[in-house]
C-alpha cells in the first residue's frame, strides 16, 4: 500500500480555502491507477503556518472523498503549535481527517485520533544502529500501535483535545519511518513489524 503526500501548490499557500483548483487538480492526477494499494494521502503544511479554523474548515471541506469511484483517505501533517488546540481537533473529526502525529522534537506533537485510521511519521533514527533504534524502542512503538490498532489510546502521548475520546474501534494504522538516517528506514520498518506481529 502506498501513501502519496499532497502537492505543495496545495499546502503552500496564506490562504488554504483558494486551493480547490489545486485540489482537484492533483487527486484527478492518475491516483485512482494505484487502485486498492492507495493509502491516505498526506497534506503537509510549513512549520510557520498558523491555525486559523474559519480558513482550515474551508480547506477540509475541499478534499474530495473519493476519486473515479475510489475512496479517498486524508492525513494533515501540522507543525506550529497554535493547532494544539480542542477547535483543530473537532475539525478533523468533522471532516474524517486523520491528525498525522510527528513523532519528532523539532514540531507539535498530536496524538488525537479523529478517524478510522492512525498516521505516525517516526524520525528519530541514528544511522549508528542497525535498526535504526533502540529494540526497547521499537518494542514501546509496537505496542504503542498495537492499541492504536486496537481502538485503544496509548499512555504517555501528547492529546490536544483529552476530553474527547476516539470511539473504542479497530482501525488501520500506518507508520512511516522518514528519518536524517534514511538508510536505516527500510530496517527499522521490517523490526517493527516483526516486533508488531509478535504481539499476536
Amino acid at each position: 500500500m502506498f501513501t502519496v503526500k499532497g502537492s505543495r501548490f496545495v499546502t503552500n499557500r496564506r490562504v488554504l480555502a483558494e486551493a480547490g483548483e489545486s485540489v482537484q487538480r492533483f487527486t484527478g492526477s492518475g491516483l485512482a491507477e494505484l487502485g486498492p494499494t492507495l493509502g491516505p494521502l498526506v497534506w503537509q503544511f510549513v512549520p510557520t503556518k498558523v491555525f486559523d479554523a474559519a480558513d482550515f474548515g474551508v480547506f477540509l471541506a475541499l478534499l474530495p472523498r473519493q476519486v473515479a469511484g475510489l475512496a479517498l483517505r486524508h492525513a494533515v501533517e501540522v507543525r506550529h503549535p497554535s493547532f494544539a488546540t480542542p477547535a483543530f481537533v473537532a475539525l478533523a473529526r468533522e471532516h474524517g481527517v486523520a491528525i498525522v502525529f510527528g513523532e519528532s522534537d523539532d514540531y507539535v506533537r498530536i496524538a488525537d485520533v479523529t478517524t478510522d485510521f492512525f498516521y505516525l511519521r517516526v524520525m528519530r533514527a541514528e544511522a549508528a544502529l542497525t535498526e535504526g533504534y533502540a529494540a526497547p524502542v521499537l518494542g514501546a512503538m509496537a505496542h504503542g500501535a498495537r492499541q492504536w490498532r486496537s481502538g485503544a489510546q496509548p499512555a504517555g502521548v501528547t492529546l490536544a483535545d483529552a476530553t474527547a475520546a476516539p470511539l473504542p474501534q479497530p482501525r488501520d494504522v500506518f507508520v512511516l519511518f522518514i528519518n536524517a538516517a534514511k538508510e536505516r528506514s527500510p530496517a527499522a520498518a521490517v523490526a517493527l513489524q516483526r516486533r508488531f506481529d509478535a504481539l499476536g
